[in-house]
């Protein structure tokens, strides 16, 4: 654990600093909501942006806002006329949320909605390039046959907690809904020839998916 503290420590120290606005979040996102383990966080906050940056996305889906880190660093690395349609099923969070959105620079591009993505999403006349996927484990496969009719050929879907703390590589636990959502979407995607995928071990697992 201690080299393990080491090393996440040289890895912040010599990558881009995530600036004041989003250490102010992080740090309140801690001290008031449940789960503060759910928000990106610095490195994988840069890398999102990074990923951003080299898609160059004009319309970006994500499903699960939570307190709207991820949401923030997404947006940070949009081209201007870019697009951020970020939904949170948890209508308890719009207040904690909302405000950081909308006082940060980028709230003209990032339209937040509370609801059901499954619900809300087919409704919109949108297709996206990229999708970030940190919403309910159990619907991993439902969100993935949402996403991908509307998804640009070249896009790019990155699912979050792929690896989910090292459950997919137990046996499976009567019950445990999230974990069997995680592997079947797991087996799902390694199987699936119409796309492209990897899995990085960042954090509890990231699985980069381009659609061909």
């Amino acid at each position: 654990m201690y080299e393990t503290d080491l090393i996440e420590n040289y890895i912040l120290n010599h990558i881009d600093d995530e600036g004041e606005y989003l250490r102010a979040l992080y740090r309140d996102t801690n001290v008031k909501l449940l789960r503060p383990r759910m928000a990106s966080g610095h490195l994988q906050g840069r890398l999102l942006k990074m990923l951003v940056r080299m898609i160059r996305p004009k319309n970006i889906l994500e499903i699960g806002t939570y307190s709207g880190y991820s949401a923030l660093c997404m947006a940070e690395g949009m081209d201007k006329d870019g697009k951020l349609y970020t939904f949170e099923i948890n209508d308890e969070q719009e207040d904690f949320t909302r405000p950081w959105l909308e006082k940060s620079p980028y709230a003209n591009q990032i339209e937040f909605i509370i609801g059901d993505a499954l619900e809300l999403v087919p409704r919109l006349d949108v297709t996206f390039d990229m999708a970030f996927v940190d919403g309910d484990k159990r619907k991993y496969n439902d969100y993935y046959d949402m996403i991908m009719p509307r998804l640009s050929t070249g896009g790019y879907i990155i699912a979050d907690n792929t690896l989910w703390d090292g459950h997919v590589v137990e046996e499976l636990r009567k019950n445990d809904a999230q974990t069997k959502g995680i592997m079947d979407f797991n087996h799902r995607i390694a199987t699936d020839n119409n796309v492209e995928k990897v899995i990085i071990p960042l954090r509890d697992g990231l699985t980069i998916i381009r659609k061909k």
